[in-house]
């Protein structure tokens, strides 16, 4: 069923790849890669990899490419915070007392995380390792505001370096891609796991925080937690 949804998408990038130059080809088909979570996320920089290598182009080339990719991805990222952060504002305001939180306690756990370097770290880090899948991280910063100078630019640099991995793999591996984009794809469903244990166990904290001091005490607490990190 789902690769009958995503595989109108992958012709079209493997059509893009034949018909748009390469660096163009990069930039789009990261952002569609993006924003089309299902479709793989090694698929486009493997793949502009090896047409870089064919062409005969120079490592160095697949330096401008990373970039450009990471712009595009980039973009695409963007889109999916800010959809997650209106559905956000959207689904809490009209049913959060049925799911038990608030608005304001969503946005609270985003001001708590905000200003800090350790944020543009975990980010970088996120976007950085090629097994960590990349739309969640975008949906997540978007639902819980992460200052957004803080997620584009920790994005920006840390889908280069991932980018960069995944150029390097096609561009070494010309002719054997199916192969090395079906071992990627398993080490990223681990990543998938990861990102769900981490998930969970950042909710059942939340909750149980909340459980033992109470709505109100539980925001304090947060907002008191981060004034004293910032005046340290």
């Amino acid at each position: 069923m789902l690769s009958s949804i995503i595989s109108p998408f992958i012709d079209l990038l493997h059509r893009f790849s034949e018909t748009l130059p390469l660096p163009w080809f990069t930039a789009i088909g990261a952002f569609v890669e993006e924003v089309i979570a299902p479709v793989p996320s090694p698929l486009v920089m493997t793949l502009a990899g090896s047409l870089a290598g064919s062409q005969g182009q120079a490592v160095l080339a697949l330096l401008f490419l990373a970039v450009v990719g990471s712009i595009g991805k980039t973009i695409g990222s963007y889109l999916v915070y800010w959809l997650a952060d209106k559905g956000e504002d959207l689904v809490l305001n009209k049913f959060g007392k049925f799911l038990g939180v608030s608005h304001k306690e969503v946005e609270s756990i985003g001001k708590y995380l905000n200003g800090s370097w350790t944020d543009d770290v975990v980010i970088f880090l996120l976007r950085a390792i090629p097994i960590m899948p990349t739309a969640p991280v975008s949906l997540v910063a978007g639902l819980i505001k992460i200052n957004l100078r803080t997620y584009l630019v920790s994005t920006l640099l840390g889908n280069i370096v991932r980018n960069m991995v995944y150029l390097y793999f096609g561009y070494t591996s010309v002719g054997a891609l199916e192969s090395i984009n079906e071992g990627l794809d398993s080490f990223e469903s681990i990543g998938y796991v990861v990102l769900a244990v981490i998930m969970a166990g950042g909710i059942l904290w939340f909750y149980s925080q909340r459980k033992k001091g109470g709505k109100l005490k539980f925001m304090e607490k947060l907002a008191s937690k981060k004034a004293d990190e910032q005046g340290s």
